[in-house]
């Protein structure tokens, strides 16, 4: 009797063990919290104020931990390709856990650094000069903030 009880025990806990294995391989890699739109309009809007003040066009996409799309805003006489660009960039970063200009470095050194270009979904574009202010501001507002 004693041997069919610890034969039980050890049974429950393998199943119990192995669910609580299964459950957490399941959960999402931890990329951070969900953000939510109000969240998102505020990260958005130093980009662009800074934007408007230097009278630049641009787009801007803020998303969510994996990539999905939590707000987007174009000004006036914004280039149309950049909407495209603003959110494959935003989705770039928060995927890879790294600014684009990461994967621009890359293709700038060239050799092995050009093997990112097989990498799907990486856009490896980053303005250069006084426009790249507002990917530098969003940059700094993905971090969440202190409270």
């Amino acid at each position: 009797m004693l041997r069919k009880n610890l034969l039980k025990s050890i049974v429950v806990l393998l199943v119990v063990f192995g669910a609580i294995g299964s459950a957490l391989a399941q959960m999402p890699n931890p990329y951070g919290a969900a953000l939510s739109v109000e969240n998102a309009k505020k990260a958005a809007a130093p980009a662009l104020a800074e934007a408007a003040k230097n009278k630049w066009t641009v787009a801007v996409a803020i998303v969510g931990p994996g990539g999905t799309l939590i707000y987007y805003e174009k000004m006036d006489n914004t280039q149309l390709g950049s909407a495209d660009v603003a959110i494959e960039k935003a989705r770039t970063a928060a995927r890879f856990k790294r600014p684009t200009k990461a994967f621009q470095d890359a293709l700038v050194a060239g050799g092995d650094g050009l093997r990112i270009l097989a990498l799907k979904g990486v856009v490896a574009l980053e303005r250069s000069g006084s426009p790249a202010q507002p990917v530098r501001r969003m940059r700094s507002a993905r971090r969440p903030a202190q409270t």
